[in-house]
């Protein structure tokens, strides 16, 4: 079709619209000037990831309007937000575009240098070689490299009570974002207690299983990973804390304790996180287990 022809269309709609009331005649919402293109139409609306925004109902006359708006107060979901024809609203459509590129960034971004010098983490690789293959090869990421290995025996104290890691995960916007909030917090709440932990470090390409190769480097007695979890469509800063008692090859995730969703955004508040973090440590060694493990050890306690 000719562009001409495209273009009288788009004027013919935008005309319908101003006759009808549902566009101001002259306004800045939706204009195009006399034999303008396609390019020169300006649609301007509001940005849709305001809360606001977010949070609006976008059904034309719901049957129950409370009823709509207390069933979208319980959930994050994206429901009530109405829909053109069988399509999405644009304020939908630019909402979820919106939060899918805020994830790829997550996923395909790095995590912020100066976070690393802040709390002086040196960084070690697992057997991944990019971030393609550790999408495609979780098992690769959950082993350290030799090089990693040499590197932690040489530059970590060796059997503390407890070592803690980094790792981006699938997140690294959730260590840059997370990590200055939390870190503090557990390692300052484990030395008050009396715990040892050893020297911390950052692991690119980490999967949760990498644990047991560094449980079994160091020699610990438990072993934290803060990781970053996998991103959703509206939030992709989310910090997970996965904690185990000696974990060495072979052990699984049963053998695991965590806390999830550490995030300023809608989850766990990284301070009373870290809190969390120190209080379940401290159970993990007093009871000498985790997991599953430590479920059944302390099903008598109240």
């Amino acid at each position: 079709m000719p562009s001409s022809d495209i273009d009288a269309i788009v004027s013919a709609v935008l005309d319908e619209l101003r006759r009808q009331g549902r566009l101001p005649a002259g306004s800045a919402s939706a204009q195009a000037s006399p034999n303008a293109g396609v390019g020169d139409v300006v649609i301007d609306l509001p940005d849709p990831s305001e809360p606001e925004q977010r949070r609006g109902i976008g059904v034309d006359d719901p049957s129950d309007p409370e009823g709509l708006r207390n069933l979208c107060a319980t959930t994050t979901a994206r429901i009530g937000v109405g829909r053109a024809g069988p399509r999405p609203r644009t304020r939908s459509l630019l909402l979820f575009q919106g939060d899918h590129g805020v994830a790829q960034d997550a996923i395909y971004g790095s995590v912020d240098e100066a976070v690393k010098e802040q709390f002086g983490l040196f960084t070690v690789t697992t057997q991944v070689s990019d971030q393609d293959e550790y999408l495609l090869r979780p098992d690769l990421g959950r082993r350290l490299s030799d090089e990693a290995k040499a590197t932690i025996a040489q530059r970590c104290k060796q059997n503390p009570q407890v070592q803690v890691v980094v790792g981006a995960g699938l997140s690294a916007a959730a260590v840059t974002n997370q990590l200055p909030g939390i870190l503090p917090v557990i390692t300052q709440g484990l030395e008050s207690a009396g715990v040892t932990v050893g020297t911390p470090f950052y692991i690119e390409h980490a999967r949760v299983g990498v644990m047991n190769d560094v449980g079994d480097a160091v020699g610990a007695d438990a072993v934290l990973l803060l990781i970053g979890e996998r991103p959703g469509l509206g939030v992709a800063d989310a910090l997970s804390a996965y904690m185990g008692w000696q974990p060495r090859p072979g052990k699984t995730d049963a053998d695991r304790d965590l806390i999830c969703m550490i995030t300023d955004h809608g989850g766990t508040n990284p301070l009373e996180a870290g809190a969390y973090v120190v209080e379940q440590l401290q159970r993990i060694l007093r009871h000498q287990a985790s997991g599953v493990a430590l479920r059944q050890a302390t099903a008598g306690e109240a």
